[in-house]
């Protein structure tokens, strides 16, 4: 498995701190409004990374964090809370606020065929964790007190940018600079560890510290929540490529002056999707799209998904209806031949072997979902049975997720609500019928199935059904 780690700023092949297993973790939505599909093109690209390596045989333990705290509404450690934001905005608690949009959030997810991590933690839930790093990092010299507030000081780092030799402001380009500097700080790439009243005496959610009443900020939540459950050392740590200053530079910089190591050997980055004429997609430019609306307009969200994975995740990808048409007419003839395939023989385990490899082969190039896509008509082109074609697009669907075999399911499951009784008495007067050598009856009955679009199948196991056309 090979993919670009941002930290050497080259593709490297994976290998992990303990052989046969993975952590991973993944930067998780500021849920004070709905995610918008460029949010949601990181979180797919990060779960077909997370399915390739289980596909591959790693134990992989992926966590999440949910912030409901912390984050400001500029990048840097001014401004007003994103949640107290929301919660003004609607009118609502801040807790309301996070569990309505972390819900939200989950059910996009869930339509795209993103699988949840095995761990979702909110920040709230980890307070205890965040004040010990902090006492930690001021007691190691890395922290000072200053009007109240905690900061990490970044002149004790000899690197502190350590994604790239650029300068902070190289770095802080397209970044919101519609605030005030924070006088408090010793030096400007200073952040905050833990903000108090003195700074923000509106806000909603407060707890003791050993500094006063007030609340974390945003950076060391990440570094708190993935050591919670994942120990000290990490092996991927993935987000948007709008993460990677300040955000993932500051939990390197807490992260390995608390534990004394490096913490994470490979970071994992997507690129933004744009609008035509190359603009950002993101809230605070207000012109965003969520998955309600591309449903309202008619949209399978898997369409979506489909269209992320034709572009390669580090490329910026450029969003328009007459393009998302166009992935929808492609997306509906793939799934359409794909549904046709019957089951008919024995896998050729050949041709099998052959096709995994070179799946395999572009999903491991630094995540080719493009190519490994292409794969998928190769198979259907082949001049082999339907049984091993289908039985080499599941293998693929455990990774892609485009919900190829997604309409077969659904009406099974209409006809089993509706129907099981029926087919499964009449399976039942069918195995009578042969018992008693009445084949035509047996026929008679396989037909009148079949009239009503249910085909089955005698197999060592017993006798089966499906959904026909």
């Amino acid at each position: 498995m090979k993919f670009f780690n941002t930290l050497t700023r080259k593709v490297e092949t994976f290998v992990p701190n303990v052989d046969g297993k993975v952590n991973m973790y993944t930067c998780g939505p500021t849920v004070y409004h709905f995610a918008h599909i460029g949010n949601l093109r990181s979180y797919i690209m990060e779960d077909v990374l997370e399915k390739t390596l289980r596909y591959l045989g790693y134990d992989v333990k992926r966590v999440m964090n949910i912030t409901d705290v912390g984050h400001l509404t500029s990048d840097g450690d001014t401004g007003e809370d994103k949640m107290l934001k929301g919660a003004k905005r609607e009118h609502k608690t801040v807790m309301e606020i996070a569990a309505h949009y972390t819900n939200a959030f989950m059910d996009d997810c869930k339509k795209l065929n993103i699988k949840r991590p095995d761990v979702v933690e909110p920040a709230t839930n980890c307070i205890p964790e965040f004040i010990n790093m902090v006492e930690v990092l001021l007691e190691k010299g890395y922290a000072y007190v200053a009007g109240e507030n905690v900061y990490f000081d970044t002149s004790k780092l000899k690197n502190y940018y350590v994604f790239s030799n650029q300068t902070e402001e190289e770095l802080k380009v397209g970044v919101r600079d519609d605030v005030s500097e924070d006088t408090n700080k010793r030096n400007k790439s200073d952040f905050v560890l833990w903000f108090t009243k003195s700074k923000f005496d509106n806000q909603e959610l407060k707890w003791n510290s050993p500094w006063g009443i007030g609340y974390p900020g945003w950076h060391i939540e990440c570094s708190c929540i993935s050591m919670k459950h994942l120990g000290e050392y990490m092996d991927i740590h993935c987000g948007g490529i709008d993460n990677i200053f300040p955000h993932h530079t500051n939990e390197i910089a807490q992260s390995e002056a608390f534990t004394g190591h490096k913490w994470c050997n490979y970071w994992f980055h997507v690129h933004h999707l744009v609008e035509k004429g190359g603009e950002k997609m993101s809230k605070s430019a207000g012109n965003i799209l969520t998955v309600s609306v591309l449903e309202e307009k008619g949209y399978n969200p898997l369409v979506y998904r489909f269209f992320c994975l034709q572009s390669h995740y580090r490329k910026p990808l450029e969003f328009s209806y007459e393009v998302l048409d166009n992935i929808t007419s492609a997306y509906d003839k793939l799934k359409k031949k794909v549904l046709s395939l019957k089951d008919d023989g024995e896998v050729a385990k050949d041709v099998y072997n052959e096709y995994r490899s070179k799946f395999e082969d572009a999903i491991t190039n630094d995540l080719n979902t493009s190519s490994a896509i292409t794969v998928i008509y190769d198979v259907l082109a082949l001049q082999v049975n339907d049984a091993t074609k289908k039985a080499l697009i599941k293998s693929f669907e455990e990774v892609l997720s485009l919900g190829l075999f997604t309409e077969c399911e659904e009406k099974k499951q209409e006809i089993s609500s509706e129907l099981e009784q029926f087919i499964l008495e009449k399976i039942e007067e069918r195995k009578a019928a042969k018992k008693e050598k009445d084949f035509a009856g047996a026929d008679a009955i396989r037909e009148e199935l079949l009239s009503k679009g249910v085909a089955i199948k005698d197999t060592r196991e017993g006798t089966i059904w499906e959904l026909v056309k």
